[in-house]
């Protein structure tokens, strides 16, 4: 026996069945973890129930293929409307989740499709009430249901053409259509031979479940990423909030590095807010932090202090941080419309993190009270001054 007559055979779909129930279980896990985790709980449910119901048509045909049982027209009506219906319910949760017009997204077409699924599965047993095994796999007179299912596959197909979907998305449809196509045409038109096309369709399902895992794993990585990016990084300018910045700094200083702590706040910050608006203040303060991101990239890392106050922990092994903080001046003031005082402190005035941000402060308000659009050491502050910022 051949590879392609054993995956046609009762052993390959039996296979097949059980494969797809693997990969839906292991989705069906990550559903309800996301369920549990996230607010678009509706959304969530609704992917639980598709997962759930494509699970059941697969113990259905499991139980089918391991016991060798005949399949009658209401059995092989029920495991097509599960299909269906999973399918539908799927694509309508994978474009709430994925495109940006999730929003415009009605779920009455979806829900119609549905409607239409049961209707047609009723009208086929109207049309065609009874029939053994045989008859009703290999010989349906009256096909509603199949063909429906490579309609509803080609209509989402088509309808998703300019939506701005994942590749993996795309392929897991064309890969359905093939399989629906396929499947019917061996149902009805060459009935199990040859061999290889019967084996089609036995592995193209476990592929389009592979490719919806794939999907969904991918979503789950990204909101754990964007959770964990939500909670060290200030959302307005990009770079890391206090409490990151100060573990960030933390770490380089236990390295046993030499260090700088870099302090800046953008001069006239509020009269930029109340005479250009936030809108513009904003702007300007998201290009502050490029700067101090560019300026600080390689050697550290730069946070948001709170405000318009942006500080920066850098290594001066290689640099010094006076070079590195007149940089920051300069090209704040030749590439945007403000200028900004700084100040800065080294690990040579002290090894505390808290103590150096202090200080760097300390030497930021020098430059503030004595012109502004400066650059001062903390070092070179008159010790009659030290301790007024």
């Amino acid at each position: 026996m051949t590879v392609m007559q054993w995956l046609s055979g009762p052993d390959g779909q039996w296979l097949s069945a059980l494969s797809v129930l693997v990969i839906l279980m292991l989705m069906l896990f990550m559903s309800v973890k996301l369920y549990a985790s996230y607010r678009s709980k509706q959304t969530y449910r609704l992917l639980i129930a598709a997962i759930a119901l494509a699970a059941l048509r697969q113990l259905t045909l499991l139980a089918i293929a391991a016991s060798g049982a005949k399949i009658s027209v209401f059995a092989h009506l029920a495991a097509g409307v599960l299909h269906v219906v999973s399918f539908i319910i799927i694509n309508f949760v994978f474009m709430k989740l994925y495109t940006y017009q999730s929003a415009r997204l009605r779920s009455m077409p979806f829900t119609v499709m549905s409607f239409l699924t049961l209707l047609i599965a009723f009208l086929q047993i109207v049309v065609e009430p009874g029939g053994d095994a045989g008859h009703a796999i290999r010989a349906v007179a009256f096909p509603l249901l199949d063909v429906y299912g490579v309609v509803v596959t080609l209509i989402i197909l088509i309808a998703t053409r300019t939506a701005d979907m994942n590749n993996k998305y795309y392929g897991s449809l064309i890969v359905i259509f093939i399989y629906e196509c396929s499947r019917a045409a061996d149902t009805y038109v060459f009935q199990g031979s040859p061999s290889w096309f019967k084996a089609m369709t036995v592995l193209l399902p476990i592929v389009y479940f592979v490719l919806l895992f794939m999907l969904l794993f991918e979503w789950v990585i990204d909101r754990l990423m964007s959770t964990y990016q939500s909670s060290i990084v200030d959302g307005l300018t990009g770079l890391y909030n206090r409490r990151h910045f100060q573990s960030k700094a933390e770490a380089l200083l236990a390295r046993g590095k030499k260090a700088a702590v870099i302090f800046c706040d953008i001069d006239n910050f509020k009269k930029l807010n109340d005479t250009h608006g936030h809108h513009k203040a904003d702007g300007v303060l998201k290009r502050v932090a490029e700067i101090m991101k560019e300026e600080t990239s390689g050697i550290g890392a730069a946070g948001r202090y709170g405000g318009e106050e942006l500080l920066a922990c850098i290594s001066i092994d290689r640099v010094k941080p006076e070079i590195v903080a007149e940089s920051i001046r300069r090209r704040v003031e030749e590439e945007t419309i403000v200028t900004v005082s700084v100040g800065f402190s080294t690990t040579k005035e002290s090894a505390s993190v808290q103590e150096l941000v202090k200080q760097a402060d300390e030497a930021m308000y020098y430059s503030k009270t004595h012109g502004k659009n400066s650059v001062t050491a903390y070092k070179s502050i008159p010790a009659s001054m030290r301790g007024m910022g």
